[in-house]
């Protein structure tokens, strides 16, 4: 719903004194006013609309959980939440907050780890958690369409009864938009065999900034016409616009799959046996992912999934979980084991022991002792958690020379910090470097920061993985890009975003 021109003016000059700058001090930016609530109540219905202004005047703590990341790091003071149902919805409330220049945070299931979903000041949240609706599904083709608010659990069991998976899979896919999956390329487990967003996205449509709506909902696999615009939104972290719609290639469902834990004496083996899993496991191996013994004893500690029997892991120095998806179990069962005895039988093997899954259950208890790492991390303590893509070779070097350097400031005792641990995706290069302290404290952060894109950038590696880069991340973004890139970027910005509005102090500085 729109107003008129003159209600517009009026609306503006009586705002005109909640004038203040973005943290990026490209544009001028304006709080929430009550008109602006009062406005927005002509698009939503009131139980859409959680504001502390009135005429809404929702308690202040309803707001908390929108205002604050999951691992209470980072915090907005946003008065306003927004929550549509329907991407015309979206277009009138950014076309209003284009005009009043009042700064927008898209917010899909608030996940991320790099502040990017909540705001850095009081810009207005727009919760896409409304928009939740499958809007089509092919089976034949697998081309499933929905709403960029639909969980991707949700999305996994829908696809189910047709054979079909989601192409990513994250610890957090319980509570994870696919929107927001988008926004930020999330990778996930299983890129290895289904690849990256950028390819298993198949078209989007997306609100911009001054409320026009880019509908490239494409189903088509295969469309050579010009600039794939869509693949600006993949990654943007919601800086360019609003993901409403998703247009994903879901994969068959493999008809079978079977996992192992290994037990590695030397991170030196690790290269030598992923080498060698791809080559005897092929076509089928879908999952190859790292677990240092750090993270490996603290997600026994914390009772997640299935250990290994403590005689089998004396000496080892971290373990590799190898995950196989195919297209029939006694051909993906017999390979896997020629694969457990060549190594076990090697003249210099290159693990300890293994333990390969009997039943789903134990299939799934074995891959919850890798997803539980991150659980309990954050029963530990506070973490500073960094996805870093360095050669695969440093990955150990890494951890144990973060180790050291926080040892070398003091910094490295249970007061203090109390674990540096690293974990990750050996198929992509991604590594999840954790650091666990009591509380985050401005001297754990100025040790480890820019100390660890420094080292990033020595092995011209990538300060974000797959988490983006949000609002921890913008002033390091040059430990990546290049100034050319960086100026490319800033004037992709300026096309869409010319006043700046879409999610501020994020990505660009």
């Amino acid at each position: 719903m729109l107003v008129s021109r003159s209600c517009a003016k009026r609306l503006l000059a009586s705002a005109g004194r909640a004038a203040r700058y973005s943290s990026t001090g490209t544009s001028q930016l304006n709080s929430v006013t009550e008109q602006d609530i009062e406005y927005f109540s002509k698009i939503l219905p009131k139980t859409s609309i959680i504001s502390t202004l009135a005429p809404i005047s929702s308690p202040s703590d309803e707001l908390n959980s929108f205002n604050s990341d999951w691992m209470g790091r980072f915090h907005g003071r946003s008065t306003t939440v927004l929550k549509p149902k329907t991407t015309r919805q979206v277009s009138e409330i950014l076309k209003w907050c284009n005009e009043r220049r009042i700064g927008v945070v898209p917010q899909g299931g608030n996940t991320g780890l790099v502040g990017g979903s909540v705001p850095v000041h009081d810009e207005v949240i727009i919760s896409l958690s409304n928009m939740n609706n499958v809007r089509n599904y092919d089976p034949v083709s697998g081309v499933l369409v929905a709403d960029a608010g639909c969980i991707l659990q949700s999305l996994t069991d829908y696809v189910a009864p047709h054979n079909h998976i989601m192409p990513i899979d994250l610890g957090a896919k319980g509570s994870c938009h696919i929107g927001g999956n988008v926004a930020t390329n999330a990778g996930g487990l299983r890129l290895l065999r289904y690849g990256s967003l950028h390819g298993s996205v198949l078209g989007l449509e997306v609100v911009l900034p001054d409320g026009s709506i880019l509908d490239q909902l494409t189903t088509l696999r295969k469309d050579n016409t010009g600039y794939d615009l869509k693949q600006l939104f993949i990654g943007a972290e919601g800086t360019l616009g609003v993901i409403t719609g998703v247009s994903i290639l879901t994969p068959p469902q493999p008809q079978a799959s079977n996992n192992v834990i290994l037990s590695l004496p030397s991170f030196d083996n690790v290269l030598p046996l992923y080498q060698t899993v791809k080559r005897q496991l092929s076509e089928i191996l879908s999952a190859f992912e790292f677990i240092d013994r750090t993270a490996y004893n603290l997600a026994v500690k914390h009772g997640q999934g299935r250990a290994l029997p403590e005689s089998e892991t004396v000496g080892a120095e971290c373990f590799i979980l190898v995950e196989t998806s195919g297209g029939r179990r006694e051909h993906d069962s017999e390979k896997l084991l020629d694969l457990l005895e060549s190594l076990l039988g090697a003249d210099k093997p290159l693990i300890n022991s293994g333990v390969l899954s009997q039943s789903p259950a134990e299939f799934s208890s074995l891959w919850a002792l890798r997803e539980g790492v991150t659980e309990a991390v954050s029963k530990e303590g506070k973490a500073y958690k960094y996805d870093i893509s360095v050669p695969l070779a440093s990955f150990k070097q890494v951890v144990d020379d973060t180790r050291e350097h926080l040892r070398s400031k003091g910094l490295l005792h249970d007061k203090a910090v109390k674990y540096v641990l690293g974990y990750g995706h050996v198929g992509d290069g991604n590594l999840h470097l954790n650091i666990v302290a009591d509380a985050y404290l401005p001297e754990i952060t100025d040790a480890l920061e820019p100390y660890i894109y420094e080292v990033v950038a020595s092995h011209r590696g990538s300060i974000s993985a797959e988490h983006g880069i949000g609002a921890m991340k913008t002033h390091a973004l040059h430990y990546s890009k290049s100034d050319v890139s960086i100026e490319l970027m800033k004037k992709i910005k300026a096309v869409f975003d010319p006043k700046g509005i879409m999610n501020p102090g994020k990505v660009l500085e």
